[in-house]
């Protein structure tokens, strides 16, 4: 399994997802600023990976803490809690994680619970995220693939892989879980401009596992779902809003709208902590604006003239009609998904999370 964080005695190591796929070092968090920097460098990224993250830093933060009461460590907690909040605003799972373990922070001092004894139990918990992120990722590969076909093309967009998750992936995980049943399947990778996450990605850790992977231009996909060359889509989500209206990295709403028009199932698979009950629709989603020179630059070349206007949106929203099934770790989600989306949170709401 492709190693994208681990907790370490020392700090929090990542892969970094910058240099792929042409080298693959590891760049080592020593204090929740650095873990801070890592998130909003995209050093990691995908939305479960960057929830995981953000509690391993809490986790460093409060566990180097040099305070001595409770007081003193709550308003620790609250400026810890701040600075990851404030790395990227899309991804959802990145305020679920920190709310998580804020709230086991606040039940535990609320107990009267000893700082060492705190300091420990944060770290299990941030260790346990980590296990049922990957649980959740394969059970999400079990209960998709077989919405895939049995052979054929499936085209995906950005990394929804293990590198966006702490492993196996989510919308690659689906994949990965189809063909470990048998599917004959070929994946086309968009390239994901500006950052490339599918043909620096995608296709890297794809072809790690031996599944035969083309990388496209961006705008190739309509071309060859008009000529039957693609049987499925299937992406990952940043944030999914209570009516199934879906934020995605930008140009997945494009590749939606093209599959809609080619009678193409377009799947969306993502951990139920993506699902936002407090966002009504994708309108209400905030979009990450990154810096112009993801476009304007290339390797470090210059590709556009000075002078001219950038819109660098890291997302788009994609309307729950244009979504054929949304797989999540506790089952299949269908239209219409207001219903169906409440009725699974109801379903899991005291159940005990995804377990390997």
């Amino acid at each position: 399994m492709i190693p994208t964080l681990e907790w370490l005695p020392s700090g929090v190591n990542f892969l970094d997802q910058t240099k792929l796929p042409l080298e693959e070092t590891y760049v080592l968090a020593t204090d929740y600023k650095q873990v801070a920097t890592v998130i909003r460098d995209m050093i990691v990224r995908g939305a479960p990976a960057i929830g995981v993250s953000a509690a391993m830093g809490v986790a460093l933060g409060v566990s180097q803490s040099k305070a001595t009461d409770i007081a003193s460590l709550n308003q620790e907690v609250e400026v810890i809690s701040k600075t990851l909040a404030e790395t990227r605003p899309t991804a959802v799972n990145l305020f679920w994680a920190i709310e998580r373990m804020r709230s086991k922070y606040n039940d535990l001092a609320a107990a009267g619970t000893s700082i060492p004894e705190i300091k420990a139990a944060l770290i299990k918990e941030a260790q346990q995220m980590y296990d049922e992120d990957i649980a959740a990722c394969k059970s999400m590969g079990a209960h998709g693939a077989a919405l895939l076909p049995q052979a054929g093309t499936v085209l995906t967009h950005c990394n929804a892989g293990a590198l966006a998750t702490c492993g196996y992936g989510t919308a690659l995980g689906v994949i990965r879980a189809a063909v470990e049943r048998g599917h004959k399947i070929d994946v086309y990778a968009d390239e994901t401009r500006p950052y490339l996450q599918g043909a620096r990605l995608t296709a890297w850790e794809l072809l790690h596992d031996n599944i035969p992977t083309t990388v496209l231009c961006d705008n190739m996909a309509g071309s060859l779902m008009r000529q039957g060359k693609i049987q499925a889509v299937i992406v990952g989500a940043d944030r999914i809003a209570a009516n199934g209206d879906t934020a995605n990295k930008i140009g997945t709403y494009s590749v939606a709208v093209l599959a809609k028009e080619h009678g193409i199932p377009f799947y969306v698979a993502a951990p139920l902590s993506t699902i936002d009950l407090q966002t009504a629709n994708g309108d209400d989603i905030p979009i990450e604006q990154r810096s112009a020179t993801e476009v304007t630059h290339s390797n470090g070349k210059q590709m556009t003239p000075n002078g001219a206007a950038i819109q660098n949106p890291a997302f788009d929203a994609t309307p729950a009609k244009y979504i054929t099934a949304i797989i999540t770790e506790h089952g299949v989600l269908r239209a219409p998904y207001e219903q169906s989306i409440k009725e699974m949170f109801e379903k899991t709401a005291n159940s005990e999370p995804v377990s390997a």
